[in-house]
């Protein structure tokens, strides 16, 4: 296989953000599309999303954009940028259609409608009760979507690069220029020359030691753009899932609640009626997450060590398990040995979701600063980016609508500018970044692993900067993060082949891990409040006058971090308590 590639487009990510920027960018005539994974695209992320598309369809009770992008603000904690939820909320209706329309298959009301049901923060009439919204296929949306993009995307004719990880990102001039890639089954090194890049590669949870997250997802462009000058938005506010399968994190769908799921601590007691009374269980994943945090640290936790809680949902018809929540019903049984039909299911919270990432635009062109300084043929979407539309906390069913909507919207861009572009050239050098990357890890003589690094980092960062923090264990995880800096550079690998050399890309990702908590940790000691999934416990109110804006996390040339802010775009909707 040649080792130089020339493509208008290039995608880095087969999740569902860049299958549907892949999609779109091909349907322009002339203008050559690929993408590049570190898996085979039905293996990536989107496919463990479980529970729907939030999209005010109005099929089983009424419904309207408007509804929807305020529960999108007000879930968000009044930092999401208002034009963005609104733009949102009523492009995802037309992309949920579209969906349909490419053969997803969708479950069914009895008129043969896409049934929808309730999901945690949306509501009718902007907060009176909970309402329908979440168009759902079984509890296997995600895949469902993944598999219909995939079959589209081969019928469009986009060229896949599977098994490549992208190590850097041709940044020229304030230019992108396209990526470098180490190919796994032969070890080398390709150059993809691009007119435009759009970067969709996923979330960073594996800094946690609980977590939804697959393996996979080690944060890697985040890092990499970081490296060459572009700062992180927002990367304090990480989302806890309340419904993580206890002890290892594999998630149960918010859609269970939807159905009737009742979480109950160690008296049996629905106690969600206290945090939020008016939608109970169906409140935004960061109050339920502290609310079982609180009852268990309170000692009305469950089990032998009454450190998790219990999700009952017996008393709702078997019949409606097995059919609409299939997947889940399995992984409990599987997992736990615990059957949900007839006895409540251990959870607890898990690492879930990435609020900020690289900042964007609308249009989904990559920022460098708070003036909204774009790089020419730069785009990102879905998790990896910030547009802000998840503000301080993701609203269920956002995460897939984000994916399609904004998606759609960086292929449509990016192969608009490709047409309008030259190919840009490439500087002689473009391969070092990446080999000096490589050759840091395979020329180390260090006794450290980088499984033992990666292990003690997951852990602090789970004791010190998750569901809730404060300036002494953040600044504890600060002082951490530089011995485990330390301690990266002394790791080594064993394995010295060229060929499927699995360890030292696992050393390579430690590396992107490490830059990820950094952003997090340090945004997060910077932000004196409480708001949304970031919760302080020695700045427990939210602060409005200080902190309604975002956060932008640069790296210095020395490896310094340096903090500052952008505005938040307000809207028809004036910040106001957050009251369920």
């Amino acid at each position: 296989m040649a080792r130089a590639h020339k493509y208008d487009v290039i995608v880095v990510g087969a999740g569902g953000a860049g299958l549907m920027a892949a999609r779109y960018a091909a349907q322009n005539p002339g203008v050559s599309v690929a993408v590049i994974s570190k898996l085979y695209p039905t293996r990536s992320h989107t496919g463990a999303a479980q529970g729907g598309v939030g999209a005010a369809l109005g099929n089983v009770s009424e419904d309207h954009p408007e509804w929807h992008a305020f529960d999108t603000v007000k879930g968000g904690d009044y930092l999401t940028d208002q034009d963005v939820a609104d733009a949102f909320a009523h492009e995802v209706i037309d992309a949920v259609y579209e969906l349909e329309h490419m053969g997803l298959p969708f479950s069914r009301t009895p008129e043969g409608r896409i049934a929808q049901r309730k999901f945690g923060g949306h509501t009718r009439d902007h907060g009176k009760s909970a309402v329908e919204r979440a168009c759902y296929a079984a509890d296997r949306t995600g895949h469902m979507i993944l598999q219909t993009l995939y079959q589209q995307s081969i019928k469009d004719q986009v060229v896949f690069f599977n098994e490549f990880h992208v190590l850097d990102v041709l940044i020229e001039e304030g230019t992108c220029r396209g990526v470098v890639a180490y190919e796994l089954a032969t070890g080398e090194l390709h150059t993809f020359h691009a007119k435009s890049t759009v970067i969709a590669t996923g979330g960073n949870g594996r800094m946690f030691k609980v977590t939804s997250n697959a393996h996979a997802l080690t944060g890697d462009l985040t890092s990499i753009v970081w490296r060459r000058g572009v700062p992180m938005e927002d990367p304090e506010f990480y989302q806890f899932h309340p419904t993580g399968l206890y002890k290892i994190g594999v998630l149960l769908t918010e859609g269970a609640r939807g159905e009737g799921g009742i979480l109950r601590n160690a008296d049996g007691e629905r106690f969600m009626e206290r945090y939020a009374p008016s939608i109970k269980d169906l409140a935004p994943r960061d109050m339920v997450s502290r609310a079982m945090f609180l009852e268990i640290r309170e000692g009305r936790g469950v089990g032998p060590d009454k450190d998790y809680i219990h999700l009952d949902l017996t008393h709702i018809d078997a019949e409606i398990i097995e059919e609409r929540l299939p997947d889940i019903t399995e992984f409990a049984r599987i997992y736990l040995g615990v059957d949900p039909i007839t006895e409540p299911v251990p959870v607890q919270p898990t690492a879930h979701y990435a609020m900020g990432g690289i900042p964007t635009t609308i249009d989904t062109n990559v920022i460098t600063d708070g003036e909204n300084t774009i790089v020419p043929g730069l785009y990102a979407a879905g998790e990896v980016a910030c547009a802000s539309l998840h503000g301080a906390n993701r609203l269920g069913t956002n995460s897939l609508g984000d994916l399609i909507v904004f998606g759609r919207r960086a292929g449509i861009h990016a192969a608009a500018y490709a047409k309008g572009a030259d190919f840009e050239p490439l500087p002689t050098d473009a391969q070092d970044r990446s080999r000096a990357v490589l050759d840091a890890v395979r020329g180390a003589s260090g006794s450290e692993r980088a499984s033992h690094v990666r292990r003690d980092l997951q852990a602090t960062m789970m004791d010190h900067a998750s569901v809730f923090r404060t300036d002494e264990t953040l600044s504890k995880q600060v002082e951490i993060l530089k011995e485990l800096r330390d301690r990266y550079r002394n790791v080594s690998v064993e394995d010295t082949g060229r060929i499927f050399n699995t360890e030292l890309m696992e050393a390579v990702e430690l590396g992107f891990l490490l830059d990820n908590a950094e952003q997090l940790v340090h945004a997060a000691q910077h932000r004196t409040e409480s708001r949304g999934a970031h919760s302080r416990e020695d700045y427990k109110d939210r602060d409005d006058d200080a902190w309604l804006k975002h956060t932008l996390v640069h790296r210095e040339d020395d490896g310094s971090v340096r903090i500052e802010f952008k505005p938040v775009t307000l809207g028809r909707y004036e910040p106001k308590p957050r009251v369920y």
